[in-house]
């Protein structure tokens, strides 16, 4: 990609981003989005990352990190992760522009060297009815693409209170689970509350990640707590009471390439046991040929062993190449916030069938669940 072009993709990355991603959640990050698609000393930052990963959260993360380092500069003053408390206000952007010129080569090398890898723990509430549906009361094997620190792989570990209209909390998971989840599930005109079984019998459990984060390693696990949004501090909470349950019993982290060693990792997993391989929000730093590529993969895969993929991502990036007239459940109003689809994809004689199941908050908050 031509270096103009790239840098017109990461301007029009910070301004959706702003517009639509950080608007309902991050008052902070909106604020710091908006006019950092504006100052080309701030963009052209995240032109020192390929163009699949020069994502806004890339640029945040990479400051977020730096302030760590430096929590005594008045900047931190807004980040509640390190303290904070102060809201958005004139003094934000001067303070951010500063940071960031006066330690741009710190940033940069950041930028460089990392992707984003926000290992969010509450997207496992999203997952576990999908995977749930998937395992059908049998035991699995668990293949993660995209895996961070593994903490998804643990869903089967956590507690979990689903807030339904229909039928009060729904309560799942281990009974003293160290890690509670809260979701909202709702439900869409015509649908019914999904079966939320008690407990997932995970018998073998294996991540891929081009760069998978070590726990127990402190450089490591500071860039996964920078990868969290600072003014959501409950993110950090939930992050480090994860993290404290996979160091306990820690699953098998592959590093290599979502496509080309995705076979070795499910061969990982015993034959006699079914695999459940989910994503969540990792299609979206493939470009779309390696989509494409990744689907043709799990299709041979699932020729060999029953294989079912559960799918959280967004639609034009996951099941819109299996099916890709969009259904009006999928629709996104004007003005709505973007929303994550979760999906389950099982192939029969080499034919995919797929199903959306959920619209969901990109965190994990809520699911509204489709007929």
């Amino acid at each position: 990609m031509a270096a103009a072009e790239l840098v017109d993709l990461v301007q029009r990355r910070l301004r959706r981003f702003a517009e639509v991603d950080a608007v309902p959640v991050s008052p902070l990050y909106a604020h710091l989005a908006e006019r950092s698609a504006e100052d080309p000393e701030i963009y052209q930052l995240l032109t020192a990352a390929p163009a699949e990963f020069a994502h806004a959260t890339l640029l945040f993360a990479a400051v977020h990190r730096v302030l760590q380092a430096n929590p005594i500069h008045e900047l931190a003053n807004y980040y509640p992760s390190l303290g904070g408390n102060y809201g958005v206000d004139g003094a934000t952007w001067p303070l951010f522009r500063t940071f960031v010129l006066e330690r741009a080569d710190a940033i940069r090398d950041l930028i460089a060297r990392h992707t984003t890898q926000t290992n969010e723990v509450r997207r496992a509430a999203l997952l576990y009815p999908a995977v749930a549906r998937a395992a059908a009361g049998r035991p699995i094997g668990l293949v993660e693409v995209g895996c961070s620190g593994g903490l998804l792989l643990g869903l089967d570990r956590y507690g979990y209170r689903y807030q339904t209209e229909q039928s009060g909390p729904v309560v799942a998971g281990p009974a003293r689970a160290r890690v509670g989840l809260h979701c909202a599930l709702e439900l869409a005109e015509g649908a019914t509350l999904p079966a939320i079984p008690k407990t997932i019998q995970v018998r073998a459990r294996v991540g891929l990640d081009r760069s998978p984060i070590d726990l127990s390693d402190e450089d490591q696990y500071a860039w996964l707590e920078a990868c969290v949004w600072p003014d959501q501090p409950e993110r950090l909470r939930l992050l480090a009471a994860a993290a404290a349950v996979q160091r306990a019993d820690p699953p098998e982290l592959i590093t290599g390439d979502a496509i080309d060693d995705l076979p070795a990792a499910v061969a990982r997993i015993p034959t006699e046991l079914p695999v459940v391989l989910i994503t969540s929000v990792a299609m979206h730093y493939l470009p779309t040929d390696r989509q494409h590529a990744f689907q043709a993969t799990l299709s041979d895969l699932a020729a060999a062993r029953d294989l079912t993929w559960v799918s959280h991502e967004e639609y034009a990036a996951g099941l819109a190449h299996l099916l890709p007239d969009r259904p009006a459940t999928l629709q996104r109003a004007k003005g709505e916030p973007s929303f994550g689809v979760l999906g389950l994809v099982r192939w029969t004689a080499g034919q995919a069938h797929a199903r959306p199941l959920a619209r969901t908050a990109w965190h994990g908050q809520r699911m509204t669940w489709l007929p």
